[in-house]
Formats: structure tokens, sequence, C-alpha cells
């Protein structure tokens, strides 16, 4: 890091580290602004689908229907095709239909004198490119409650499109973190110890960077521009896809606000092209 300006070529990205429910990537030569940005935007801001109501015909478990209700909502759904349903305010239909939602039932009833395990594995969608996310073939599902004889379970759900500004059920991932100068070169973070700062270790990323010269004066113009990404999701995205469609969120918002201007221009210079017409 250094007090120059970023190059012209924009930010760039390095993938460290790529698994099925995680990603681990630098992002280089952006501002810190624009790493909290994309943070952001990871977290609220990517559309997912997710259970939004529930309509419970038959329920003779121990739990209320309030507690299945929130259960079914935090599940993960596959949103690989997310792009292919409307937001529900966008649609012409009166509460929900095929283009803007998903319906998934299920009904489960105990027979046996065993306990019989309810998952959502046990949820059959209408639309089968929206179903519980599963590990693999040998995953039971996410436990929703246990029956016993005679117990049983029968409700709808209706699944929706939307963002975590919305609600929590609706983010695609469990935790977003970025770090940046893990030497404290900048001196951002005031280190709170006993004996020495020892204390605190250094991170992992530390090992990217060059250490300190202890006798160098401080820069006062240095700006941290390399920030390690860490990001796990909850399986309904790829962590690759959320990192793309949350950079592809914040063009949009940032063309949104370039055209938002440009018409204000429009505007301003038409106005004045009257007046001057007017005299």
């Amino acid at each position: 890091m250094d007090g120059s300006s970023y190059g012209l070529g924009g930010p760039n990205i390095t993938i460290r580290e790529l698994t099925k429910d995680r990603i681990n990537f630098v992002l280089s030569d952006t501002d810190l602004s624009v790493a909290n940005s994309l943070r952001r935007v990871m977290i609220a801001e990517v559309p997912t689908v997710a259970i939004d109501m529930v309509e419970i015909e038959t329920n003779t478990t121990v739990l209320a229907d309030e507690f299945l209700a929130h259960r079914l909502g935090m599940v993960a759904i596959d949103s690989r095709d997310v792009d292919k349903l409307r937001y529900t305010r966008d649609c012409t239909c009166s509460q929900y239909c095929p283009e803007c939602s998903v319906e998934l039932t299920l009904h489960v009833k105990c027979t046996d004198d065993r306990t019989k395990e309810v998952t959502t594995k046990d949820l059959s969608s209408s639309n089968p490119s929206y179903m519980p996310v599963l590990q693999d073939k040998e995953d039971s599902g996410v436990l929703l409650v246990k029956l016993r004889k005679g117990h049983e379970l029968k409700l709808k759900c209706i699944a929706k499109k939307g963002v975590a500004k919305e609600h929590a059920k609706w983010s695609p991932v469990s935790g977003v973190s970025f770090e940046y100068d893990p030497y404290n070169k900048l001196r951002h973070t005031t280190y709170w110890f006993e004996e020495s700062e020892d204390e605190w270790p250094l991170s992992k990323n530390a090992q990217f960077e060059a250490p300190p010269d202890k006798d160098a004066p401080f820069d006062y113009n240095a700006k941290p521009d390399k920030f390690y990404f860490e990001a796990e999701t909850v399986g309904s995205l790829a962590p690759e896809e959320v990192v793309t469609m949350a950079m592809k969120t914040l063009v949009d918002k940032l063309a949104y606000v370039q055209m938002q201007i440009q018409e204000e221009v429009d505007t301003k210079e038409q106005d004045n092209a009257n007046a001057w017409s007017n005299y």
C-alpha cells in the first residue's frame, strides 16, 4: 500500500481458495469504500429464493405453527435460476403465480412406534429448479420436526424471490469478512494489551505483505489497496456466483446514478435554452 493513485485498469481479484460453499479472494487496486460496498451487497442485495408464506392444513406435532413456519423460512433453496423469477412487486398477478413464486408441499404422517424425522428432503417442489439445498444424494436434509405415532404434518409453502434487505432469510451467505493492513501500518486499529502487542498474533494474511520498517516515518497519505475477503454461503448459490452477482448489482446501482445525473443535466440545459429563447 502507498499514497499513489489506483491504477486505471480498475480493481483486480485473485481467488486463493474456492470450494462448494466458501471463497477466499484478494481484492486489490481499489478503495476501502468499494471493498466494504461489495461486502454489504454480498450480504444484503444478492437475490435468492426463500419460503415467504406457509399455509398449514394439519399440525399435530409438538411444535407450534409459528415455530414451524420460522424454520421453513430459513431453509436454503437452490437459487441458481433466480433470474428467471420475477419479484412479486413486479408481477401482474394478485398474490402469487408460477412467474414469481414456487410452491412446495409437505405431507408426512407417522404410523410406526419409532420416532420419524421430518426434514427438508420431504418437501416437494412444483419447479424442480428450486429445491431445498442438499449437500449430496446421501444428505437427509435439515431436520424440521420429529413425529411420534399418530402425529401428522401437512402444509403448503410459497417461496418467492427477494433480498436480505427485506429479510435475512434471503441472504445467500452466512458470513462475509475482509481484512486489510495485517501489520496495522496505517494505525487504523488500536490494540488493547496488558504487557505487549505480542498478545495479538498476526493473521495468516501477514505473510503476503512486507513487514513494517520501525525506523521509517509514518506516511499520512497512505491508503489501503489490498483486501483479503472470505465468504461462506448457505448453499442457495455458489460462492463465485454470489461475488459475481454482487458486483453486477454494484455496477447497476452506479449506472442508475449516472443516468439520473445525466437526466438532471439535460433538464437544466433545456431549461436554460428555453430561458434564453424567451428574451
